[in-house]
């Protein structure tokens, strides 16, 4: 099975939430330490529905 990836250089927004237009789409619209916010730019950059999701930070273990 290959390996699913979110976002492209996801390395890069450790920690951070992030904004792609959506669930297929890799691209990074913005990103932040802030959901909201992250939200608003994504909509203020003309996305109606934007995906915002938590990129964890490396190494750290996360259970839902």
């Amino acid at each position: 099975m290959g390996k699913h990836v979110l976002v492209n250089n996801s390395g890069k927004y450790s920690g951070q939430y992030v904004a792609t237009k959506s669930f297929s789409d890799k691209n990074v619209l913005n990103h932040g330490d802030n959901p909201i916010k992250v939200f608003n730019q994504a909509k203020e950059r003309g996305v109606n529905e934007p995906v915002i999701f938590y990129v964890p930070k490396k190494g750290v273990i996360q259970i839902y």
